[in-house]
C-alpha cells in the first residue's frame, strides 16, 4: 500500500527518512517535527527522533533511514507522483552517500512513478547530484537490486560498461541516465533570504524538472531578481543556468502559523504567467491575512478548511494548480 496523503500537490509519500534538525525560520512551526514530538512518538521508527521540551517540539537530530519501506516505491504498480522523505531532509548533513545512493537507485528502477524531492540543504543536494562518482555509484546499486532478481530493468535506465565513455578498468560498471527522468529537484524557501541562498545552488543541479516550494510563505520573493551568484533570474537562462520550472506557494498551518498575505500569492502568480512557468497554489494557510474588497474596506478570510486547503473557499484568481511539462531528456 502507497502511503496516503493530504498534501495538495502529491499522490502519495514515501517516509524512507525520519528524523530531521532546524536549518532556517520556515522550521519552526514544522509539522513533521511536531508529528514525530507527540502522535508518532511510540512508533518504532519515530521514536526517540522529537521530543516535547517545555510543550514544544524539538528534533533530537538522529536521522534514519527506513528499511522497511525503502524498497515500497517498487511494488506499487500504478504510475503516481511521489513525495520523497515528507518527516525528514532527503539531503540532511547525517544521511550518507550511501543511504543516497540506495534512495536513487529505487528511484531509478521504479521508473514508472515521478518523484519529487526537496530540501533546505541546497548544497548537499547540488554536490551530490554534480558528483561524477555519483552515477556510477547508484548504478552499481541498482545492478546489485537487480541481480537479486525481485526487479526489472527499466528501458534506456542502464547503459552496459562498453558504452560508458568514462569506464575505466579499475571501476567496471554500468551507469544510469543522468539525471534521472523521472526525478523532481526542489528547494524550500520561505522568504527573499532563503530563495537567494538556494534557489541558485538548485538551478547548479542537474535535474528532469527544477522546482521550489515558497511555503511556509514567510515574505515576499521576487524570482526575477535573486542575489547570487550575480543576480540572476531564476526564470531565465543567466549565465548559464537553467530556469526553474514549477514553483508551489501556499501559507503556514497548525495552531501557531504565522500570517499569510495573499498578495504573495497574486505576486507569484502573475511572475510564473509572464514567464511561462508552472504555478500551484497550495494553501492559503490557517492565518490568512486581510484584504482590501473592491470598495476598498478590509475583510478577514473565512476558510471553511482549517489550514486554507480548499480551493472552492479562494478568490477565482487564485484558484490555479498547474503542473509542470517535463524538457527534453539531458543526454
Amino acid at each position: 500500500m502507497a502511503e496516503k496523503t493530504t498534501i495538495e500537490w502529491t499522490e502519495s509519500t514515501w517516509p524512507v527518512l525520519t528524523g530531521c534538525s532546524r536549518v532556517s525560520e520556515g522550521c519552526r512551526n514544522c509539522y513533521s517535527e511536531r508529528l514525530t514530538a507527540t502522535r508518532l512518538r511510540n512508533v518504532p521508527a519515530y521514536q526517540g527522533l522529537a521530543i516535547l521540551h517545555h510543550g514544544e517540539p524539538r528534533w533530537t537530530g538522529e536521522v534514519r533511514l527506513n528499511e522497511g519501506v525503502l524498497y515500497n516505491p517498487l511494488r506499487w504498480k500504478r504510475p503516481r507522483r511521489i513525495f520523497v522523505s515528507q518527516m525528514s531532509d532527503l539531503f540532511h548533513e547525517k544521511v550518507s552517500n550511501l543511504w543516497l545512493d540506495r534512495m536513487f537507485a529505487v528511484m531509478a528502477l521504479a521508473g514508472r512513478h515521478t518523484f519529487q524531492c526537496l530540501t533546505k540543504r541546497a548544497e548537499r543536494m547540488r554536490d551530490y547530484c554534480n558528483d561524477p562518482e555519483t552515477r556510477r555509484r547508484v548504478g552499481i546499486v541498482m545492478l546489485d537490486l537487480i541481480k537479486e532478481g525481485e526487479f526489472d530493468v527499466p528501458n534506456g535506465m542502464i547503459v552496459p560498461l562498453e558504452r560508458c565513455p568514462d569506464s575505466t578498468n579499475e571501476k567496471p560498471a554500468f551507469w544510469s541516465v543522468w539525471p534521472l527522468p523521472n526525478i523532481w529537484m526542489g528547494v524550500s524557501a520561505e522568504d527573499q533570504k532563503t530563495a537567494d541562498e538556494r534557489i541558485p545552488l538548485l538551478l547548479q543541479t542537474p535535474a528532469a524538472i527544477h522546482w521550489v516550494s515558497y511555503e511556509p510563505a514567510l515574505g515576499p520573493v521576487d524570482f526575477t531578481n535573486l542575489s547570487p551568484p550575480n543576480f540572476i533570474n531564476a526564470f531565465g537562462h543567466s549565465f548559464g543556468l537553467p530556469s526553474l520550472d514549477w514553483i508551489v506557494v501556499g501559507g503556514e498551518s497548525g495552531p501557531e502559523a504565522r500570517p499569510f498575505n495573499v498578495q504573495w500569492a497574486r505576486d507569484t502568480i502573475a511572475q510564473c504567467k509572464a514567464a511561462g512557468v508552472a504555478c500551484f497554489v497550495k494553501q492559503l494557510g490557517a492565518n490568512p491575512g486581510q484584504e482590501r474588497d473592491t470598495k476598498g474596506d478590509w475583510h478577514s478570510w473565512k476558510l471553511l478548511d482549517r489550514k486554507g486547503g480548499d480551493i472552492e473557499d479562494w478568490p477565482k484568481d487564485l484558484q490555479i494548480r498547474e503542473y509542470p511539462q517535463l524538457k527534453q531528456e539531458t543526454p
